[in-house]
C-alpha cells in the first residue's frame, strides 16, 4: 500500500512552516476582505498552503519548485487511480541499469542502485508525458513524489551544496502519494518566472514576499533536485556535481538586491504587501548576512503605503558550526495607498 506525505514534508532552507500561525494571525487581524493571495517567492509552497481557501498565485524561479506547486495548487484534473498505479509500478521495479543519474551521481548523495532507479523513474515519467498518457497535473504529481522521496533519503544536511562523505547510503527509494487539496479555486495559477517581471502582470489582494535573504543562491543549494525536475541531462562538474545554473541565479543574493527590491515593490499591484525578512543583519558570516537592510526596506515600502512591523522569535538555520542568538522573523505589512 502506498504511503502519503504532506506539502511540508520536504527539507528547505527558509521554510516558513513553523511560522504559519504567526503569518496567518497577522493577516487575519490586519488585512480585510482578502480573496486572492500571490506568493511570488513560493519555494515549496508552504505559505501558499495556508491560503488554499483563496485564489492562489504561486511563483518560483526554480523549475523544481514550480512543478511541485503545480502538483499542490493547480486546479486541473488528475486521475488519482492512474497516478497511484504508476507509483506502485515504480516502487516494485528493481534496476541497476546505467543511465544519466547513475553515471553522474552514483555513491554521492545516493547509492549507485538508488541513482539507477531515480534515473529510470524520471525517464519513464518523461516518456509517459511526451506520449500523452499522463497530463500536466499528473506529470507534476509524479515528479513531486520523486523529489520528496529523494529528499527523504539524500545524505545531506537538507541541501545539496555538498554530500556527507562516508555516510551510510539508503539501499532503496520508495515513492509516496502527496495528500493533495480538495476544491482548489479554478482561478489558481502557478508561475515559473522572475518575480520582478511577474508583478507587472498580476493583481492580488495580498502579495506575500519572502525573497532570499543572503548570498546563498537557492540554485546552488538545490541544483540536484532542479536537475532531476528539468531533466535536460546537462554536464555536471565539481565534487557536488552541479550543472550550469547561471540562468536561475537570483538578483536578491548579490549587490543588486536593493535595486531589485525597489523595482519589485514599485511595480506590485495589490492592496497589501507582506514582506517576511529576518533580523540576521550582520550576525553570521558574510554569506549569511542580510543583503537588504532595514532602512532600505522601510524607505521602499513607505513610498507604497503605511507600514507596520510584527516580529516573532525563531531559531536560525545552522549547519552546526555556529549558534546565532536573539533572532526574530519580522513581517513588514504595507497597506498600499
Amino acid at each position: 500500500m502506498l504511503s502519503s506525505f504532506t506539502i511540508n514534508s520536504r527539507r528547505y532552507l527558509g521554510n516558513k512552516t513553523k511560522l504559519l500561525p504567526f503569518i496567518l494571525d497577522t493577516v487575519v487581524k490586519n488585512c480585510k476582505n482578502i480573496e486572492s493571495v500571490a506568493d511570488i517567492f513560493a519555494g515549496t509552497g508552504s505559505v501558499a498552503s495556508a491560503f488554499v481557501d483563496k485564489v492562489i498565485y504561486t511563483n518560483d524561479i526554480l523549475k523544481s519548485n514550480y512543478i511541485c506547486n503545480l502538483a499542490w495548487f493547480s486546479p486541473k484534473e488528475y486521475s488519482k487511480t492512474k497516478v497511484e498505479s504508476i507509483l506502485n509500478e515504480f516502487n516494485n521495479y528493481n534496476t541497476t541499469e546505467s543511465n544519466y543519474m547513475k553515471d553522474n551521481f552514483a555513491n554521492t548523495y545516493f547509492s549507485a542502485k538508488v541513482c539507477s532507479k531515480i534515473g529510470f523513474i524520471r525517464e519513464n515519467i518523461e516518456n509517459l508525458s511526451k506520449n500523452g498518457e499522463i497530463n500536466e497535473r499528473e506529470t507534476s504529481i509524479l515528479i513531486t513524489s520523486l523529489l520528496y522521496a529523494m529528499d527523504k533519503i539524500a545524505t545531506t544536511c537538507g541541501h545539496y551544496d555538498s554530500y556527507r562523505k562516508g555516510a551510510k547510503l539508503a539501499d532503496g527509494i520508495n515513492l509516496a502519494m502527496p495528500r493533495l487539496y480538495d476544491n482548489l479555486n479554478q482561478n489558481n495559477h502557478c508561475f515559473n518566472k522572475d518575480a520582478n517581471e511577474l508583478v507587472r502582470e498580476i493583481y492580488a489582494d495580498l502579495v506575500y514576499i519572502d525573497p532570499p535573504y543572503n548570498s546563498r543562491q537557492y540554485s546552488d543549494t538545490y541544483h540536484l533536485l532542479e536537475n532531476v525536475a528539468t531533466w535536460q541531462k546537462p554536464q555536471v562538474f565539481g565534487v557536488a556535481k552541479k550543472m550550469d545554473r547561471s540562468a536561475i541565479k537570483s538578483k536578491y543574493c548579490n549587490s543588486t538586491a536593493n535595486e531589485a527590491f525597489n523595482d519589485l515593490i514599485t511595480n506590485i499591484n495589490a492592496r497589501y504587501i507582506l514582506l517576511s525578512y529576518n533580523n540576521m543583519a550582520t550576525k553570521g558570516n558574510d554569506r549569511s548576512n542580510a543583503r537588504i537592510n532595514d532602512e532600505i526596506i522601510m524607505q521602499t515600502l513607505s513610498k507604497k503605503g503605511k507600514v507596520s512591523i510584527f516580529s516573532q522569535d525563531y531559531k536560525a538555520f545552522s549547519a552546526g558550526k555556529s549558534s546565532i542568538k536573539d533572532n526574530s522573523e519580522r513581517l513588514f505589512l504595507c497597506k498600499c495607498r
